[in-house]
């Protein structure tokens, strides 16, 4: 029995020893791992370029039409024609729409006979009146008849041709609303009427950059359905006064739309461009890395040995401007940061530069 148990010990003490010795291999390995130096990181690099920025104002606005109107119908009536298409471009006084006008024409016919006679009764009372064949009285009443004849005339043409909708300006028609046949009672609205060029834009600066926008200055808009399309214009008017509620100033700014792209109820990024240029340190936007802390760059320096390494520095940045960003404080020109593969990048760690290396979101991709 106590052969047996001695024999028990002895396989138990032999298993864990074992497993130690396996735990200790493994932690030498691991030890072995974490002391070994990383090897160097592929990073692109970039330079710290001085370039002339021309300062500028930023805000968003709307675009509006220089004329733009919902198209109605004055006097009630039935649609007799349709002269336009949705979409379609029209010149001033184009004909858009008929309304039915054949009693009015009837009722216009009748008048214009009422007209004649009263003026040839005017006529007899006139030749007449030297002659004391008439009396004053029955001159001025054929005279009165006769004016009133000619108001009936006018009132009735004018009612008949309100019965012709036409364009008020030029431009570009939207989608129709009404249809053939349709009784419109005064003041439907048929179809939208837009002038498109120039358009105007609308937008918001604070009161205190007043004294920096005048009549005259250059402006640059961006919207979202052309991103990569800049389209010029410039302030053509300034509020009268400040809006007491938010504190700023309204700008309108004046834009060529000769090829129609842009569109009224637009909304668009406006920069406001100011007339000197200042001297500014840039980047590539990816070469900055962001957060709560602050800001920072890794910029490259070479070893006693020859070889290259980063170091992990703090920057203010400023405007950001066709992908690369103005660094107002922390960097010198000339030096050399790393613009793709600072993800995983710390303080000192060794790198290699590959700047032929294709970058993925401001990332080296993977090779």
């Amino acid at each position: 029995m106590i052969k047996r148990l001695i024999l028990v010990l002895l396989l138990f003490g032999g298993a864990a020893a074992g497993v130690g010795y396996w735990k200790y291999q493994k932690f030498q390995q691991m030890n072995a791992q974490l002391t070994a130096p990383r090897p160097p990181a592929v990073i692109a690099s970039a330079l710290v370029q001085q370039e002339n920025w021309q300062p500028m104002l930023r805000a968003v606005g709307s675009l509006r039409a220089q004329s733009g109107i919902q198209v109605t119908n004055e006097v009630p009536g039935i649609v007799s024609l349709i002269g336009f298409e949705s979409g379609q471009a029209v010149a001033a006084g184009a004909v858009l729409l008929r309304l039915e006008d054949s009693v009015e024409l009837a009722t216009l016919e009748s008048l214009k006979a009422d007209q004649r006679l009263a003026e040839v009764q005017y006529r007899r009372t006139a030749e007449l009146m030297p002659k004391q064949a008439v009396s004053k009285s029955e001159f001025d009443i054929a005279k009165a008849t006769f004016e009133s004849a000619q108001a009936k005339v006018a009132q009735q043409l004018a009612t008949v041709q309100k019965k012709v909708i036409r364009s008020p300006f030029g431009g570009i028609l939207g989608i129709r609303q009404v249809d053939q046949g349709q009784f419109l009672p005064a003041g439907t609205s048929i179809v939208s009427l837009q002038a498109l060029d120039p358009l105007y834009v609308d937008y918001a600066l604070p009161e205190r950059e007043f004294s920096k926008v005048a009549p005259g200055q250059t402006v640059q808009l961006r919207v979202g359905a052309y991103p990569d399309a800049q389209f010029i214009g410039s302030v053509s008017a300034i509020d009268a006064g400040v809006d007491e509620g938010s504190r700023s100033i309204r700008v309108r700014a004046t834009v060529p739309n000769r090829d129609n792209l842009l569109r009224p109820g637009m909304f668009a990024e406006v920069e406001t461009l100011m007339q000197e240029e200042s001297a500014v340190l840039t980047v590539p936007r990816t070469a900055i890395s962001y957060n709560t802390y602050g800001n920072f760059a890794y910029v490259i320096d070479t070893t006693e040995s020859g070889g290259l390494r980063v170091k992990r520095r703090q920057v203010e940045t400023g405007a950001v401007r066709e992908g690369r960003v103005a660094v107002t404080r922390g960097l010198e020109a000339g030096e050399q940061v790393v613009r793709a593969g600072l993800v995983k990048l710390r303080d000192g760690q060794s790198v290699t530069i590959d700047d032929s290396v294709q970058l993925d979101n401001g990332k080296v991709a993977e090779q």
